[in-house]
């Protein structure tokens, strides 16, 4: 039997052994934290990049820098911006809901100073899910909560419960429900190798485009009795034969090399109920390293997902990419993945914005639009403007999936 002077000694030889080892860690991760890669200059100037939507609030989120505030609150006050406009039918108060008629809103954000994240998916009720995502960072030990977690925590913390389902919104939905809820989201997907896309997008036969016509005249009709006003409706027979995908995205930076990024949305209009795209998912829809940089992402959330984007973007960054480079490097692995299938990158919508921790930024696309109108990203680093994305094909995407899905085969009204 052990004496308690055995158990004694034995007690102090591990605890010199446990301390001996403590010892060892911290030199191991000091040397490690010495080879880990981080861009040492900051920006000369405070700046903010935005997807082009953010143009409306950047002057917020700038002045918020400008008078020493934090990078994150900074690029959340430009997401909010959108989030509280019930005529922006991607993000916040007024998205498009889902096939069921319900809002569902993501986002997520990242806090370079502290290194922290906050995450929610598929949110009810509760218009601004940015400052949701950054109350889950601040008063939890999680990083992402989501449906009715999500809303229960956000009416804990006294954020109040709205119904985010606008008059405008209800009835493009009715509009969807009436004429295309037969063309959803129920699959098969883009990259399914049993989905069919033509190899070749041939002019329209007169024929076809005289039944096409028909159909928006008929469409038009229910959108004038569902009490569309008139003004409207030809976006919303838009909204409803291509579903949009809008979304916005943050990054700011201040001089102090301070970095923080956010994005939010509504989400895919007419989606299934409780999917989540790349918004709410950190190291896709949003990434920031305050060694590096920050990124995030608008378009085809699916295709994010699969290659991480942002966090790849940053990790490009770490070996010495330039901002353009490195979002054009996701792309092309985008594309790599299409390699058999290359007619469907027509359907791929993706945009990056990137913004490096010493003031180097970017833009890129996947399609760039036209010479008359090119894709667009919004900057501020004193003087609020639009910026060119780089493009990595010229042109515009196809929306997916196409609507209907086969347009040489239009039912007659």
């Amino acid at each position: 039997m052990s004496s308690r002077r055995d158990f004694i000694a034995g007690t102090i030889i591990g605890s010199v052994a446990l301390g001996l080892e403590a010892q060892t860690t911290r030199v191991q991760a000091t040397q490690a934290a010495k080879t880990y890669t981080w861009i040492g200059a900051a920006p000369r100037k405070n700046i903010i990049i935005s997807s082009a939507n953010g143009i409306h609030g950047i002057d917020k989120g700038y002045e918020i820098l400008s008078s020493g505030g934090d990078t994150l609150d900074a690029a959340i006050a430009v997401g909010k911006v959108q989030e509280d406009d019930p005529n922006d039918d991607s993000v916040g108060y007024g998205g498009l809901p889902n096939e069921d008629g319900v809002v569902e809103l993501d986002s997520c954000c990242m806090h370079g100073p502290t290194r922290m994240a906050g995450s929610v998916g598929g949110v009810r009720n509760i218009k601004n899910v940015s400052l949701l995502a950054q109350a889950v960072m601040q008063h939890t030990a999680h990083v992402m909560l989501v449906g009715q977690g999500a809303e229960k925590f956000g009416y804990a913390m006294g954020f109040p419960k709205e119904n985010l389902l606008t008059d405008r919104s209800r009835k493009v939905w009715l509009l969807w429900k009436e004429t295309m809820s037969n063309q959803d989201w129920w699959g098969p997907g883009l990259a399914d190798p049993r989905y069919p896309v033509p190899p070749d997008t041939p002019a329209m036969p007169t024929s076809s485009a005289e039944v096409w016509q028909q159909r928006i005249d008929w469409m038009t009709e229910k959108a004038a009795r569902l009490g569309i006003e008139p003004e409207f409706r030809m976006a919303a027979i838009e909204r409803v034969l291509n579903p949009p995908t809008g979304t916005i995205h943050v990054s700011a930076a201040n001089t102090k090399g301070e970095i923080s990024g956010m994005t939010t949305t509504s989400g895919l209009a007419w989606k299934l109920a409780g999917r989540c795209g790349d918004s709410p998912i950190i190291g896709a829809g949003c990434y920031t390293d305050p060694d590096i940089g920050s990124a995030g992402a608008t378009g085809s959330g699916e295709e994010n997902i699969k290659v991480a984007g942002a966090h790849t973007i940053i990790e490009n960054m770490r070996h010495g990419m330039s901002a353009k480079e490195a979002g054009l490097d996701v792309l092309r692995r985008i594309v790599h993945a299409y390699e058999k299938f290359p007619t469907k990158l027509r359907y791929i919508s993706m945009k990056y914005y990137i913004l490096r921790r010493d003031g180097d930024y970017a833009g890129v696309s996947m399609w760039g639009g036209t010479p008359e109108k090119p894709a667009k990203f919004a900057v501020h680093d004193g003087a609020k403007r639009l910026e060119n994305l780089v493009g990595l094909y010229p042109g515009n995407p196809l929306t997916f999936p196409p609507q209907p899905k086969d347009p040489y085969k239009i039912n007659t009204p």
